[in-house]
């Protein structure tokens, strides 16, 4: 067994490799950027070594950097984690040529699953069934445009050497294929270096089901059991579970040995995850999947499979890297329970899950039977836009699949996460769903359901604001009451709005997210507070942050803070005011000053945490500004476009 090892990755990952390599007594190094100077996988490593600014453009994904710092402090072999270089055969490559081990497949295996066209033409050699479509050289769009007609609408658009929904597009209708196709091939090339695509046909029922694979390098290859992604937004995975709902022991058996085939097919060693698409329109069956891709190393929801078979992936992936036979055969691998997964963002649900980003004020994860919770964050923290918004994943475990739903929801709704904005309330109201609970969904059951699943932007909650405002003015009759001690007090010192004659009442001016306010307090027969009409709410939880507070409350959060009539209240922009949704960097711009625009046109794309989002014109009329260039970093809420309305 190795004596270190060199974890060529950041965040929860890179702490999950860190716990498991402390246990087996190997010696931890940490790489960071400059972004991640105090993150929480730095402080838990042995010794860090930085590798490069923020963008991982820079630091993360520069292979020189990575290497150099492994042979510079001797260590044994690197393991990547996943994403950045964790599926790159010309890094595996790097670390042999280094005489370093690299924790992950041999590079040809890479390359062989690494592009999905040449995946695909692989498994239907070796009878693995597979999604009709195209998966050719040929990349000019008109031809593309014409094999999608082919194929029959629906259809998806895929990077070729594409993975968590970057560079992939559902397209309905021919006439919207030439704009996804672009914004497909725009993501591939800058999320993986790659703007070719591949054209397959959509199923209508989707299950997203996947085979965990284990292959050493001495022949052996087995199935760790399947894990069910089909809960997905924009084509990347919200809760995973295992085992899959429905799955039948016949299907297992099929799918399994289908998975294994893959594996050995391309001489495999070590984790990997086979992914199928089934249709689930009738329920799952022996003849209703297919082969979709594979992923060549560990996978982001790896604990639900560990959850249910008792078993440490990681451990099992040093322990092949350094030449060990796999632990258990086949038919040894058991099901123990139901497992499922929460991935928990920094995201706002009600502003269309645009990324969230900034200090981490609070972060509390209750502590349960059956709970486990994977992060790389701490409170202090912060989430950057540098790199992916997750703040931790949430997995419960328990003898049944509605046990471990009410598990994980009760531990969603028990977690504590303040500052930037998440998804933990989402999350939850996808666990106590009805017909998720009961087995009926697909790939886009939260697309039909969103409505009843995130929190709408309705406003201001005035109940949360009344909740703080009354926090506030305890906090502040207790600092008075405090500094006047056990002395006379002048009733002019009391806050609680003293006067002679007539009611006890007050105006406070406060400022919840940005927007003015009044708290409207009556002392008469002690605290009461309303904020336009309503009192405070019982079911909010209040956190005490710095100049103000943060209200948690049904999945939402606001934050509350006195406003000083000195300074002028913030007005919103005008109409024609377009500005960043969140912090990010400019793609590109598709308008002149000048130009005349009608409501709904695209006016520029803004990239952030790995995604694309559109900016469109929200009235008719003239581009009169353009505040901002392609390549250019801005801020959350910079202006963009300012457009003249029309009149």
């Amino acid at each position: 067994m190795f004596k270190s090892v060199l974890i060529a990755n950041r965040g929860e990952i890179a702490c999950r490799i860190a716990r498991t390599a402390h246990r087996m007594g190997l010696r931890v190094i940490a790489v960071y950027s400059e972004a991640d100077a105090g993150a929480l996988h730095v402080r838990m490593a042995d010794e860090a070594h930085p590798i490069g600014p923020a963008p991982a453009t820079q630091s993360y994904l520069v292979a020189d950097k990575i290497i150099a710092a492994a042979r510079a402090v001797g260590a044994e072999c690197i393991h990547p984690g996943y994403g950045f270089l964790s599926e790159n055969a010309g890094f595996a490559e790097a670390c042999a040529a280094a005489g370093i081990v690299f924790v992950g497949p041999p590079p040809a295996a890479i390359r062989a699953m690494g592009l999905k066209d040449r995946a695909k033409a692989a498994m239907e050699k070796t009878g693995v069934p597979v999604v009709p479509g195209y998966h050719g050289e040929l990349q000019e769009p008109k031809f593309l445009k014409e094999k999608a007609y082919e194929i029959g609408y629906p259809v998806l658009i895929k990077a070729v050497a594409g993975g968590g929904g970057k560079g992939m597009r559902r397209v309905e209708r021919h006439a919207d294929f030439d704009a996804a196709l672009e914004g497909a091939m725009r993501e591939a090339s800058s999320s993986f270096g790659d703007e070719r695509v591949l054209i397959e046909k959509y199923v209508t029922a989707p299950r997203h089901i996947e085979m965990q694979v284990f292959a050493d390098a001495h022949g052996n290859a087995i199935h760790l059991n399947e894990r069910d992604c089909s809960l997905q937004r924009r084509h990347q995975k919200v809760i995973e579970e295992a085992p899959a709902p429905g799955m039948s022991a016949e299907l297992r058996a099929v799918m399994g040995q289908a998975a294994v085939a893959a594996a050995k097919a391309v001489g495999y060693r070590g984790a990997g995850t086979v992914e199928f698409i089934a249709d689930g329109a009738s329920g799952l069956r022996p003849d209703g999947f297919w082969f979709m891709e594979m992923n060549t190393r560990l996978q982001v929801e790896h604990p639900v499979t560990e959850a249910i078979t008792g078993l440490d992936l990681v451990e099992w992936q040093l322990r092949v890297a350094a030449g060990e036979p796999l632990p258990l055969r086949q038919e040894q691998v058991k099901i123990g329970g139901h497992a499922v997964e929460g991935r928990l963002y920094a995201e706002d649900p009600s502003r269309g899950f645009l990324p969230s980003t900034g200090k981490l004020i609070a972060l509390q994860w209750p502590s349960a039977e059956g709970v486990r919770i994977d992060t790389g964050v701490e409170a202090g923290g912060e989430v950057t836009p540098f790199y992916d918004p997750m703040i931790a994943k949430v997995i419960a475990h328990a003898p049944t699949r509605v046990e471990a739903l009410d598990r994980l929801a009760g531990a969603l709704e028990r977690s504590v996460v303040v500052g930037p904005r998440s998804n933990v309330g989402f999350l939850a109201a996808l666990c106590r769903a009805p017909d998720f609970r009961d087995g009926h969904f697909d790939t886009g059951f939260i697309d039909r359901h969103l409505d009843s699943l995130a929190p709408k932007a309705e406003g201001l909650d005035r109940a949360a604001v009344a909740a703080a405002a009354a926090m506030l003015l305890q906090a502040e009759g207790d600092t008075i009451a405090r500094r006047n001690g056990d002395g006379p007090q002048s009733p002019w010192d009391i806050a609680d709005a003293f006067q002679f004659s007539g009611h006890r009442r007050m105006t406070v001016p406060l400022a919840a997210d940005g927007e003015a306010v009044n708290a409207e307090v009556d002392y008469s027969g002690g605290l009461a507070v309303t904020v336009g009409g309503e009192t405070p709410a019982s079911d909010a939880s209040v956190i005490s942050a710095g100049d103000g507070y943060y209200v948690l409350r049904r999945g939402r959060q606001t934050r509350v803070t006195r406003r000083d009539l000195a300074v002028p209240a913030t007005h919103s922009k005008s109409d024609g005011a377009v500005t960043a949704p969140m912090h990010g960097k400019v793609l590109a711009v598709f308008v002149d000053e000048g130009a005349h625009v009608v409501r709904g046109q695209r006016l520029a794309i803004i990239e952030a945490m790995k995604m694309e989002h559109t900016l469109t014109a929200p009235v008719d009329g003239v581009v009169e500004t353009i505040a901002a260039a392609a390549n250019e970093q801005v801020a959350e809420g910079a202006t963009i476009v300012v457009i003249k309305p029309e009149v």
